[in-house]
């Protein structure tokens, strides 16, 4: 098995590091050379432009930014004609939307599409223990399957192209509301002289408790979002992404727009770089700046 791995980046690299411990022959490509170092040193073929990565193996895989940084490696004109033949699996999160339009585009170009969007972060995507869902029909994600099980145990046969997209948008919703939702919480009992400990103690003991809410309560605490698993912008563009399709789906999405606005201080306070759980310091401002 031979993959190109294109896209090198917070998840992507030790997602493409696991393929590599696991025996994988990699070929591995990204718009910033730096990156690279540390799966060259691992033994990855390192390359300097998407199309010898892409001509050169069975599969490619893409973990890129966005859908511009996509049809920008992946469909530009020379990159284009390297995907015949090749079975593209997009991990990255992207519109229901975008996924099917690029589907259309690679198969256009006489290559096999499919999606597999994961739920974890850089301590799962190490482990191979990242949720893997996966768009596709039945026969792609049996041809898959076992590169995708390198990712997580058990990736999950959602439905068609567009099926797992949307279910990734749903899930980092909650990630963005539960966040919000328990760093309003938080904030309130500080503010009533109630000790977090005591707070928690309750909360683990109620149906309304999330493993969540403990993996980001010390960070809060302690006003510490450094080294982040999941930056405050991702998860801007995901929930934006996420209203995008909600709305033309017909939903009222004005829970998630409040959430949006907070994200939107945290950046603004020039956390965009921060752990998402920063978005405690821009509740705690208060809806009027004062904190």
């Amino acid at each position: 098995m031979k993959v190109a791995f294109l896209g090198t980046g917070l998840m992507g690299q030790p997602m493409a590091q696991r393929l590599l411990e696991q025996g994988v022959e990699l070929i591995a490509y990204n718009r910033t050379p730096e990156k690279l170092e540390p799966l060259k040193a691992a033994g990855a073929e390192i390359v300097e432009h998407p199309h010898q990565a892409i001509s050169a193996a069975e599969y490619v895989v893409l973990m890129l930014t966005n859908t511009a940084a996509i049809y920008t490696v992946l469909l530009s004109d020379m990159s284009s004609r390297s995907v015949k033949g090749k079975q593209v699996i997009q991990m990255g999160t992207i519109t229901p939307t975008e996924s099917r339009e690029i589907r259309d585009a690679v198969v256009s170009a006489g290559g096999d599409y499919i999606e597999a969007p994961v739920l974890g972060s850089r301590p799962e995507a190490k482990d191979g223990k990242l949720i893997v869902m996966v768009g596709a029909q039945k026969d792609q994600y049996k041809r898959s399957l076992e590169l995708l099980k390198h990712f997580g145990p058990e990736p999950i046969l959602v439905g068609s192209v567009g099926s797992a997209a949307a279910v990734k948008l749903a899930l980092n919703q909650l990630i963005a509301s539960l966040t919000s939702a328990f760093g309003l919480s938080l904030g309130f009992i500080q503010r009533q002289g109630i000790k977090p400990d005591i707070f928690m103690q309750i909360l683990r003991e109620s149906a309304v408790y999330a493993p969540t809410f403990d993996k980001k309560l010390q960070r809060m605490v302690d006003g510490n979002y450094a080294n982040p698993n999941f930056p405050v912008k991702h998860l801007v563009k995901d929930t934006d992404y996420f209203i995008e399709e909600a709305k033309e789906a017909g939903l009222n999405v004005s829970s998630i727009q409040g959430v949006r606005e907070i994200l939107e201080m945290t950046m603004k306070m020039a956390m965009k770089n921060e752990d998402y759980s920063s978005l405690f310091e821009a509740i705690k401002v208060g809806e009027y700046g004062e904190s």
